[in-house]
């Protein structure tokens, strides 16, 4: 029986375990990529496994969360990724050299690799070709000291395009339709394999704004083949000797197919506060907009920018819009430059911002009040803009230029032609804000600033677990619910003790102080805990506080990583109807939880009414060993 893509390269890559669906396999990672906002904690974490140096074939620290400099916090960490990065083999991206996703793309990127990264949207390395999977930070860590990153074997979900686009219908059309059809949830230990006609008509950055947002179907990855649209978009890059052709033998067999004939689509909007809440621009009449967001890691490429300017040109920002406009990298940026485009951008009175993340994390550019946000990011969670009554809406550059002229979401297709761009045959490459590594460790300092803390390690399990239900909370948690992430909140990214006063306030206000007057306890919550970022300060936090183990419906993919690799217990209720006897402050007790590890099978003792409740937990032997011993680090040493 022949292979598809992604059976081929984890064939390639398979260190431990063997490749049966469900079974938890070991896989050998050639690439790593961290950001700032997760890369601080990292780093650390790589410091305490004790490993010298990276052991992979590259790896790369990012600086482009955290770019507001508005006190010394985030220079501070910059500095001190900067240094442990040169002593232990790390290239370095000083801040202005762009968002991490856009330029491992351009810059870093090989089909066929393995690619983990402490970024939810690692994924997006898929439309090259590659494997990538976002993780916490401490998986990451292991992975550069050059130990196996552990997923479920996935099913293999192939995704067929038939099909051409229609002018002003984008690849951010193409996701948002999977998105509707698959819902957030949906993806989970799933990954997405583009194939069909229908992918011939998409270059790499249309591919790889696909698998950018792959990441809020809850999958573990997507990705596309690596055919004559990578190596064009390689030979560009000055990259050619990285392609190899990766494609599904004929045969190759399937979990399950997503038809998309592309003819049918047209240009569709995810509305708050949801991605998948996925509606057609033409329904939406009437909505005034106050503000415009182009960029972030899903759309701020060079061509996605050239449709931008084209639509611009000549034309003028509404009075009532706020429009704002952030490149993806300083390859992009300055070729925008050069060529003119930036200039009409800034004629039409954009707003224009550095290469980084920036709105899409609510570093900046927040809102105002009750505002309709249109912005081309990944995700629309409530408050995550940094405006908690503003509605965010995801839609494509073209849709969100239109937008900025009229002031109301607009169908573009009233405007005529489409704008077309061709893809450069040669992008300017200047990577000297890329740092390499030092060859002699010895000569390399590390710095730290006093806002870096210690992190807390989880303590051995012991046989009786007990405390009070400080929180329950509904569907649908995202880790920017556990640990908000904001202007305020991401400098201090490196201190869990600051965090630990904001853990699930925009839940519930008073759960800090609860976990601290009780010494902790439990979280209840419902369906698909944890989506969103692979943040492993919405693990690191709660375990701060005391928490002993959450108790759900279900689990998002890599916030159940960050808990077992922390020593947090993640249970899964036997019968989701047990949640709704479960109250605030009810006092539960798990007897025997050593020999309930072992068998994967809990009786949690509801004291406060007098009722027991199975719950399971679904983990592997060496994810068991994490629980029994506190954690992943616990285990190693």
């Amino acid at each position: 029986m022949g292979l598809n893509i992604v059976e081929k390269i984890l064939k390639n890559h398979i260190v431990v375990g063997e490749m049966k669906k469900g079974t938890e396999v070991g896989i050998r990672i050639d690439q790593t990529l961290t950001q700032d906002s997760t890369g601080t904690m990292a780093y650390l974490q790589f410091e305490a496994i004790g490993v010298d140096r990276v052991k992979t074939k590259k790896s790369v620290a990012y600086i482009d969360h955290n770019l507001l400099q508005t006190g010394p916090e985030n220079a501070d960490d910059h500095l001190y990724i900067q240094t442990v990065t040169k002593k232990h083999g790390v290239y370095y991206s000083k801040p202005g050299n762009g968002i991490c996703h856009q330029v491992h793309l351009e810059r870093f990127g090989v089909p066929g690799y393995t690619l983990v990264g402490s970024d939810s949207h690692t994924p997006t390395a898929g439309g090259i070709g590659m494997i990538g999977i976002g993780a916490g930070g401490l998986d990451v860590a292991v992975a550069m000291g050059g130990g196996e990153y552990y997923i479920k074997y996935p099913e293999v979900v192939k995704v067929n395009l038939t099909g051409n686009l229609k002018q002003w219908v984008t690849a951010k059309d193409v996701i948002l339709e999977v998105l509707k059809r698959v819902t957030v949830k949906g993806g989970v230990d799933k990954i997405f394999e583009y194939g069909g006609e229908g992918i011939k008509g998409l270059s790499v950055p249309d591919r790889a704004t696909i698998t950018n947002m792959g990441a809020e179907l809850g999958a573990t990855t997507s990705i596309f083949p690596s055919d004559e649209a990578t190596l064009e978009f390689l030979k560009a890059q000055g990259r050619e000797t990285d392609y190899i052709e990766l494609k599904a033998d004929e045969e190759a067999s399937y979990d399950a197919i997503v038809d998309i004939n592309l003819s049918e689509l047209e240009p569709l909007v995810a509305a708050p506060h949801s991605p998948d809440n996925v509606v057609k621009v033409s329904e939406l009449t009437n909505i005034k907009v106050d503000q415009v967001t182009i960029g972030s890691c899903t759309n701020s490429s060079y061509v996605d920018m050239m449709k931008v300017a084209d639509i611009l040109n000549g034309k003028t920002v509404n009075e009532n819009v706020s429009l704002v406009i952030g490149p993806g990298s300083k390859q992009v940026l300055n070729m925008l430059a050069e060529n003119g485009a930036l200039a009409k951008m800034i004629a039409a009175g954009a707003r224009i911002i550095e290469s980084g993340c920036g709105p899409c994390i609510g570093m900046g550019q927040s809102p105002s009040n009750n505002a309709v946000s249109l912005r081309t990011i990944n995700r629309n969670f409530k408050g995550r803009c940094g405006t908690t009554s503003a509605g965010v809406y995801l839609v494509s550059p073209e849709v969100a230029a239109v937008a900025a002229i009229e002031g109301y979401i607009t169908d573009p297709r009233k405007y005529g032609e489409a704008p077309k761009v061709e893809m450069p045959k040669n992008f300017l490459i200047n990577d000297n804000l890329v740092i390499p590594p030092a060859e002699n460790s010895n000569e390399v300092d590390v710095v730290r600033g006093p806002n870096i803390k210690a992190f807390p390690l989880g303590k051995d399990l012991q046989d009786k677990v007990e405390g009070k239900v400080l929180i329950k909370v509904e569907d649908n948690i995202t880790t920017d619910h556990i640990m908000p992430s904001d202007a305020k909140l991401l400098p201090y990214r490196s201190n869990i003790p600051h965090l630990s006063d904001y853990c699930l306030t925009p839940c519930n206000p008073e759960f800090p102080k609860r976990a601290k007057e009780y010494g902790g306890g439990f979280i209840v919550t419902g369906d698909n805990y944890g989506q969103g970022s692979s943040r492993e300060h919405a693990a690191l936090v709660p375990l701060y506080l005391g928490i002993k183990a959450v108790f759900a419906k279900s689990f998002a993919r890599i916030h159940k990583a960050n808990l077992l690799n922390n020593g947090i217990i993640p249970l899964v209720f036997d019968n989701a109807k047990d949640y709704e006897d479960i109250n605030e402050f009810d006092e539960l007790v798990i007897n025997n939880a050593l020999s309930s590890v072992e068998t994967g099978t809990f009786i949690i003792e509801n004291l406060s009414k007098g009722t027991n409740y199975k719950m399971t937990l679904n983990a592997s032997d060496r994810q068991k060993r994490m629980i029994l011993s506190g954690g992943l680090i616990n285990t190693l040493k």
